[in-house]
């Protein structure tokens, strides 16, 4: 399988090169050349295989030219060694906890997935790479944790200053080794463009390997379909249509859910549920496409003003609006509306989401009141501790703090303040 860029003026090129360079050198991201459907009776089966075995089916097409099949069992088993349950909510709702790796939050399979990866190859190209990331809150955690200790690989995350959670920064900023902390005056959108100019200077490139770890990367955002797909083996049972709620910030997970239906999977919507960073779900009622400064809200993750990942999702559908719509709905949802989901669903069976669940929570309870039959399930992205203050003023709740999370709390944080792209080039450049 090789790899193209979406804006058309770049090598067409394999799977490794699509890893180590991040973005396209005409600055588009890489999208495969095809998407083969996976056989009916793959999906008729799935619920006697393993999560392991579902996975390596469901990604080997983009990635067997350059890891052999032994190699990639291995990095999956490395990858998928925690639990995907399906919770029920009500008869009709279902939650897909995605929190259960080590930094809890969904960002690990990706993460580690791609740290596997670029140790792989850059054991075979023998050159040191740099990887630039920028995170609005979990990414950050997930790709410290996931590259920490990996030989060839040195770790750069910017990150905005006062406006991620405590515990968000913790895992990020005292891991130490190869990982290191950059404290952005500005916002996530700031972080962004940072890494995106980065990548485009050709001085800083004469000096160093540069990849990015956020889901522009293919590495990061592909694996993402596993999710999907370990939902549907456990929600198939129920006998009912099928929908997903995601809530949605750089697009890149539901994006990856898209790629899961392209491979056959049976499912008939997809939900993208935003705060109120709503550039997605104007555009789903406008057909105008305006990206906007990002807003702070409690859901900090899906802060984001322009996402990168839906020109990915704009591509599959080839930007026939009529297709997507009927394919995707998207709602955006304040803070107010925020609290009080996370309030109605502790009320209906004592469980407890995170700010980014109860939006996508949100999302399908606005989705269901015009499809009331279809078993819908929304995406618990972030164990709710990570947004303690939140969750426990909201719900007047103790919430009792998971070993993960622990063995970050009494660790020195440790970062680099920046302010602009300059303080971040002469950092690279020092390094």
């Amino acid at each position: 399988m090789k790899f193209y860029s979406l804006n058309g003026k770049a090598p067409v090129i394999s799977f490794d090169v699509a890893v180590v360079n991040g973005i396209a050198p005409d600055k588009g991201l890489y999208f495969p050349e095809q998407i083969n459907s996976l056989p009916k009776s793959f999906f008729e089966t799935i619920e006697n295989l393993s999560n392991e075995d579902i996975a390596f089916t469901a990604i080997r097409q983009f990635v067997e030219e350059t890891i052999p099949d032994d190699i990639l069992r291995g990095i999956l088993k490395e990858v998928l060694d925690f639990d995907f349950p399906v919770v029920d909510i009500t008869p009709n709702i279902g939650t897909l906890e995605l929190f259960h790796g080590p930094t809890m939050a969904f960002k690990d399979v990706g993460a580690r997935f791609m740290a596997q990866c670029l140790g792989y190859f850059s054991r075979s190209h023998k050159q040191e790479v740099t990887v630039l990331v920028a995170t609005s809150g979990d990414t950050g955690g997930a790709v410290a944790n996931g590259f920490l200790g990996v030989d060839g690989v040195n770790v750069v995350i910017l990150y905005p200053s006062g406006k991620v959670s405590d515990i968000q920064e913790r895992q990020l900023t005292t891991l130490g080794q190869n990982i290191t902390a950059l404290e952005v005056d500005g916002t996530f959108d700031d972080c962004q463009a940072m890494v995106k100019n980065a990548f485009l200077d050709k001085d800083l490139l004469q000096h160093l390997k540069l990849t990015s770890a956020n889901s522009i990367n293919v590495a990061r955002w592909l694996p993402q379909l596993f999710y999907f797909l370990f939902a549907y083996k456990q929600a198939k049972s129920k006998g009912k249509d099928i929908v997903f709620s995601v809530p949605s910030g750089n697009f890149g997970n539901i994006c990856a859910g898209f790629v899961a239906q392209r491979l056959g999977m049976p499912v008939n919507h997809f939900i993208a549920a935003t705060n109120v960073n709503d550039t997605v779900p104007q555009y789903m009622m406008t057909k105008e496409y305006s990206p906007k400064p990002s807003t702070a809200t409690i859901s900090n993750a899906m802060d984001v003003g322009d996402p990168s990942n839906f020109i990915r999702i704009r591509h599959l559908f080839r930007d026939n609006f009529e297709t997507l719509k009927e394919n995707l709905s998207s709602y955006s949802f304040n803070d107010v509306q925020t609290k009080q989901a996370l309030k109605e669903i502790y009320a209906i069976n004592g469980y407890i989401a995170d700010p980014h669940g109860a939006v996508g929570y949100l999302g399908l309870r606005k989705y269901q009141e015009q499809h009331p039959n279809v078993y819908g399930i929304f995406l618990e992205t972030a164990h709710p501790v990570k947004f303690l203050d939140v969750v426990e003023d909201t719900l007047t709740e103790k919430l009792e703090i998971p070993s993960q999370i622990l063995r970050v709390m009494g660790k020195n944080k440790a970062s680099i303040k920046i302010s602009t792209y300059q303080d971040l080039k002469q950092y690279l450049k020092r390094s």
